[in-house]
């Protein structure tokens, strides 16, 4: 599938995030639609409370049918578009809760058609307060869950839109869609290729520009596509896998946990405050622990408004790669 750009498209693109949106995505890695991945663990330790939540509220269960399915529709009405970077899951939950029931039975008809569907999920889903059924399923599932580790999740989504939002606005399409996903590129003919199994259309932005949505929980690129939702593209976020060092590896023994730790969430650009928030410590000791890597030319700071991110030095990228030629013991320096 290809996507026809205009200079008017470029300039009304925009980045987003969605907590509402993430929530139905860690529902799938909760119940196995999408592998877990770098989630594996958060994924094991939060399955018996997610199971609990489905039994009672069983809606979740019924999401599998109009929600996630790959090459077939889905419903929209349950992901509203976002509006920011900052919009609270509330806020967009009560968008949703504004859905006449009318264009929610319409949708939910097109997504099962053709499908088989438990007597049971067909009485839920078209029943008279299905809206609000599934908007309270997935509120328990924000709540009681993902609201927990959001601060980690949102900030790994914010520093990986600030970072594309600059390239982006600095040096064009080519650059922030460089490393997006495999399935995406930049044609310099003026069109974005995205490789989806299911399509080999070409669409026009007509101005109106495109969405796009990191997200921590999704593995590989989606989009959408439909006139009830501006033209969007969802991708996998960066520094999701991002390793975190061996404690007793030798990285931790030259420079300390923290910072082996530190230089290793830097392979993607971030703030003290993202940097405090991924590592659970204060701004100050982070401060300092960032002033000594800074200090010994391994990271580099560069201000962006009234925020300072820092990335990795060339020597700091060496170091963590473990690719620095140290000289064997014994011999004479």
């Amino acid at each position: 599938m290809r996507i026809e750009v205009t200079p008017q498209d470029l300039v009304a693109s925009r980045f987003a995030i969605s907590p509402l949106i993430e929530t139905m995505h860690a529902q799938w890695v909760l119940n196995g639609v999408v592998p877990a991945g770098a989630h594996r663990r958060w994924a094991e330790a939060w399955r018996g409370a997610y199971l609990e939540l489905e039994r009672r509220h069983p809606a979740l269960r019924a999401t599998h049918l109009i929600t996630g399915n790959r090459g077939a529709d889905n419903v929209d009405f349950v992901a509203p578009p976002p509006a920011g970077l900052s919009v609270p899951f509330e806020t967009e939950l009560a968008a949703m809760r504004t859905t006449p029931v009318a264009q929610a039975h319409e949708e939910i008809t097109r997504a099962v058609a053709g499908r088989a569907t438990p007597e049971w999920i067909r009485e839920l889903l078209f029943g008279p307060d299905v809206v609000d059924v599934l908007a309270d399923a997935y509120q328990a599932l924000w709540r009681e869950i993902v609201s927990r580790t959001w601060p980690r999740f949102h900030t790994i989504l914010e520093r990986d839109v600030v970072h594309r939002a600059g390239q982006l606005a600095t040096y064009g399409w080519a650059a922030a869609l460089d490393d997006l996903s495999d399935r995406v590129r930049w044609d310099e003919s003026g069109h974005i290729e995205v490789l989806l199994s299911s399509r080999s259309d070409t669409r026009r932005l007509g101005g109106r520009g495109l969405l796009f949505l990191p997200s921590v929980f999704m593995g590989t690129v989606g989009a959408y596509l439909e006139d009830a939702w501006p033209y969007a593209l969802i991708y996998p976020a960066r520094g999701v896998g991002a390793a975190v060092p061996d404690t007793d590896g030798g990285l931790a023994r030259l420079i300390g946990r923290t910072r082996a730790r530190l230089l290793t969430e830097l392979a993607v650009p971030a703030t003290t405050t993202h940097l405090a928030t991924l590592l659970g410590q204060s701004l100050g000791t982070v401060g300092e622990h960032l002033a000594a890597l800074r200090g010994a030319g391994l990271i580099a700071g560069a201000r962006s408004g009234r925020r300072v991110f820092y990335s990795r030095t060339a020597l700091g990228d060496a170091l963590a790669a473990g690719s620095l030629a140290f000289p064997s013991e014994g011999t004479k320096v």
